[in-house]
């Protein structure tokens, strides 16, 4: 029995995470574990351990890691806890190798843990590159700190070779997020209307917007410029999720909460979608609008415009309905009117780069077969040809 434990942190990672936990769970020579860590265990952002039990899977263990402060202080300290709560859960539950996603701080905690354990890491989402914050630094830590990686597309394989890592241990897969659409059972229009207790009237907008970590300017001020652009669209009904536990994070959340509270009717702050509302309401919106790998990855799969804001995303594979915009309201506006544009639509139905909604599966049959002994962990470091 090959005991595989997976760590979340969040609402996305989960769902990203979902389909091949299902998979892991119903193979009968696999013992899944599940590790819920930070956002998911904190009552400010949704408490969303809950959509893990309510899926079925049992959260062997629990590392509460999350500080009230946002600050880049407040973070670090996080990342410190984090190290601590993951080095007790790893020594109790014995796993023989830990699957980890991205590019989150917290995972970044569960990496350096593990490395010291000498618990084999797979990565999922290496190679790519989102310049406009640290996550690009961290995903690429990982990546050196990980000895089995499951890239969403070719390009993302070679940058992941580049850095060092032997082709043989390096898998295209495709996004898992896509597996949803292929094989999850999403809400329609009028059940996701009775769900929210908001009217969805087209033209509807899917907004994100995190905070740019390494951006030039503000977030704030970026965020409150998206609402200025949204307004602008009247008959529009827009719904947001509030944004990641990164640093100035809280800020935005209550910025959103605040434009919510004054625009009933027309706009619908949510703290949590989970998966299936959100790719649910990706599946029957016009236009996904911010600043999330969401609009990049998931969006073109589903044939929908997307309107990326800044720079967050930078470096990132582009199908050809991603429109990139700057961060005012005047070249948002000038993007979602491009967006909503008759002749624009065709480009939604772009081919996405991310694959075919088939990840899970062959994740899965490489956990299952990988030689998990001491020649897997003794890396070396591979060169590229000359």
């Amino acid at each position: 029995m090959r005991t595989i434990c997976v760590v979340t942190g969040s609402r996305a990672e989960y769902g990203i995470l979902y389909w091949l936990m299902r998979d892991l769970k119903n193979d009968p020579g696999i013992e899944l574990q599940v590790i819920a860590c930070a956002a998911h265990l904190s009552p400010e952002f949704g408490l969303t351990k809950k959509f893990i039990q309510e899926d079925g899977f049992l959260i062997d263990a629990e590392v509460d890691m999350l500080l009230s402060s946002d600050t880049p202080v407040g973070v670090a300290k996080s990342m410190g806890l984090g190290t601590i709560g993951f080095a007790d859960a790893f020594e109790r539950l014995g796993p023989d190798i830990i699957v980890l996603v991205g590019d989150r701080f917290e995972i970044l905690a569960a990496a350096q843990t593990a490395l010291v354990a000498r618990i084999p890491i797979a990565h999922i989402h290496g190679g790519e590159t989102s310049e406009g914050s640290f996550d690009e630094a961290i995903r690429h830590s990982i990546t050196k700190m990980a000895h089995l990686h499951f890239v969403s597309a070719d390009a993302h394989r070679n940058r992941v070779i580049q850095l060092g890592e032997h082709p043989s241990t390096v898998h295209t897969v495709g996004a898992p997020s896509l597996d949803h659409a292929v094989r999850g059972d999403l809400m329609d229009k009028a059940a996701l209307e009775d769900d929210l207790g908001f009217p969805l009237s087209s033209p509807i907008f899917l907004a994100t917007y995190h905070p740019a970590t390494l951006g030039a300017g503000d977030s704030a001020t970026a965020l409150a410029e998206l609402l200025k652009a949204l307004d602008s669209v009247p008959v529009a009904t827009t719904v947001m999720s509030s944004p990641n536990a990164d640093t100035g994070g809280r800020v935005l959340a209550a910025m959103i909460d605040e434009h919510s509270a004054a625009n009933p009717g027309r706009f619908k702050s949510v703290t949590s979608l989970g998966q299936t509302r959100y790719l649910s309401l990706m599946a029957v919106c016009d236009v996904v609008i911010g600043n999330s790998s969401s609009g990049i990855i998931e969006a073109p799969f589903f044939g929908k415009p997307t309107v990326n804001i800044g720079d967050s995303q930078l470096g990132r594979l582009r199908a050809p309905s991603v429109i990139d915009c700057d961060e005012d309201a005047g070249s948002i506006k000038e993007a979602i009117a491009k967006a909503l544009a008759a002749d624009f639509a065709q480009t939604g139905a772009s081919q996405s780069p991310f694959g075919s909604g088939d990840a899970a599966e062959k994740m899965r049959s490489h956990l299952v077969s990988v030689t998990l002994d001491d020649a897997l962990l003794r890396k070396k470091f591979y060169d590229l040809p000359q």
